[in-house]
């Protein structure tokens, strides 16, 4: 009798704290998490929205293809950098290739990616920056450096009919320095950059 009331004091203590323990720890805290974020760091906290004529078009974390449906890119955008995170920046598929440098298929994309962006842009294969070769680490990094974007201008502004130097200068304005003024290279965000082009555009 004794140890039946012994399993029930034991289960009801154990039902308690499951209650308990779930309003604090699966509730409250991560309601209290998002408050705080949401006060302090409102922009990151809704992952960093980018807003064009009052819609969000994507975010300044995470990159986007500028190509069609076959993988064709369109010459009006600035491209990214390849993305191996599902058919392209898929979130819920973050990764790399996880291809060694001499791995065969890895070799053979590299080099099927610098002739078609050499002949995009109009330029020697050999000029053209590893960024616009291989993937990031995460496959949605969103950035490419300032030599491919400007390797670019000139087509960008042919096919929108604008002067140069106004699209340079765009470039010029969206490169970000290193993180802290020392860590990293010079990027740009091409999404961001895209933005840009499109109000300037109109």
């Amino acid at each position: 009798m004794s140890s039946s009331r012994s399993t029930v004091r034991q289960l009801g203590t154990a039902v308690r704290a499951l209650v308990v323990l779930t309003l604090v720890l699966g509730i409250g805290y991560p309601l209290a998490i998002t408050g705080i974020g949401q006060l302090a760091l409102n922009n990151r906290a809704d992952g960093q929205p980018l807003i064009l004529d009052g819609t969000a078009v994507g975010s300044a974390i995470i990159g986007q293809s500028f190509t069609d449906a076959d993988g064709a890119a369109f010459p009006e955008w600035f491209q990214s950098r390849p993305s191996a995170a599902g058919n392209g920046y898929d979130g819920g598929a973050s990764s790399g290739s996880n291809l060694g440098p001499e791995n065969r298929d890895l070799v053979t994309a590299i080099e099927e990616r610098r002739a078609a962006v050499a002949e995009l842009e109009g330029v020697d294969p050999a000029t053209v920056p590893a960024d616009a070769l291989t993937a990031s680490a995460s496959g949605l990094d969103p950035h490419i450096s300032p030599a491919y974007a400007q390797l670019q201008v000139a087509r960008v502004a042919a096919e929108r009919g604008l002067e140069e130097g106004d699209v340079e200068a765009l470039v010029e304005e969206r490169t970000q320095g290193p993180d802290l003024g020392y860590l990293g290279e010079p990027t740009v965000n091409v999404v961001e950059l895209n933005m840009a082009l499109a109000q300037l555009d109109t």
